[in-house]
């Protein structure tokens, strides 16, 4: 199994820009897609729909197939779980609402991870990571870079190992979607739920197969077989479950930003053998499109 390169087909279907915790704005990011090669890209912020018209309009004008999508945070089985929507209609109200109730616990996350870290002796953590964020929508990434900035940690990593994690100083609970209500938003918007990166989550196979079926029944359609933090066995394995679940199988780098080499966007092996992508029919229906400005 080999990479993607310029001269194939490549659907990136998984990035973020500065409407969530990337850190290039969604007309650099497409403008970088269409440098790399990237034929189709979708714009999958945490939890908002904000870029996708910027990023719509930047890919009209350079010939880069678009598709409007978000990452959703669920809970699931005491465990978070990120649900991609790709093909969404960004104008679909309850879609809209649902993310509205994450966003609104994401700004108190935010504070009270600032309040958490001040008990520790670190002051000015919420105001300095919303420095690093677009001032709408905080994340624990906005953090890192906060705490790498001004010496509390070597490295990002290191700031999750050290403050951001179950246990830790800075760690506060997610409170999010239901994977029902998740998969729901995404298919009142017209769009393909997809679970994001499976084989990040910290789950036996067993457990796997519990969230594929849970999945499945409330109508999720896709896995990211392929992302940029899975290896090539992971893939190989992640492409026997879409066959077993009868899961469309999808790729996506989870680009942030050049600050991480590791994952470049567009940059990642081609599906195995045997799966159906989940664009194959995108030709003939409305998900390949621009999103309206």
């Amino acid at each position: 199994m080999g990479y993607n390169t310029a001269m194939s087909m490549i659907f990136d279907l998984h990035t973020h820009s500065t409407a969530s915790d990337g850190t290039t704005t969604p007309k650099e990011l497409v403008q970088h897609a269409a440098d790399q090669g990237i034929t189709t890209l979708a714009l999958t912020d945490h939890d908002t729909t904000d870029g996708l018209a910027e990023a719509a309009a930047t890919a009209q004008s350079l010939g880069v197939g678009f598709v409007g999508g978000v990452e959703v945070s669920v809970n699931w089985n005491s465990h978070v779980v990120h649900i991609v929507g790709l093909g969404i209609d960004p104008d679909c109200r309850v879609l809209q609402d649902g993310l509205a109730v994450l966003r609104q616990f994401r700004n108190w996350r935010a504070e009270e991870m600032g309040r958490r870290l001040e008990k520790v002796g670190i002051a000015g953590a919420f105001e300095g990571a919303k420095r690093f964020s677009n001032g709408i929508l905080i994340g624990r990434c906005h953090f890192a870079r906060f705490l790498v900035k001004y010496g509390h940690a070597e490295n990002e990593k290191k700031v999750f190992q050290h403050f951001l994690t179950r246990g830790k100083p800075g760690y506060v609970p997610g409170k999010w979607a239901e994977l029902e209500d998740a998969v729901a938003w995404i298919r009142a918007a017209g769009g393909q739920a997809v679970i994001a990166h499976p084989a990040r989550y910290p789950f036996t196979r067993t457990k796997l197969r519990r969230l594929l079926t849970a999945f499945t029944d409330a109508g999720g359609e896709g896995l990211e077989v392929v992302s940029g933090s899975h290896n090539r066995d992971e893939n190989f394995n992640m492409a026997r479950h879409a066959k077993e679940f009868a899961l469309l199988a999808s790729t996506g780098s989870d680009y942030h930003g050049p600050e991480n080499p590791w994952r470049k966007l567009g940059r990642f092996q081609v599906l195995p053998d045997g799966c159906t992508p989940i664009w194959h029919n995108w030709a003939s229906s409305s998900t390949l499109c621009a999103v309206s400005a």
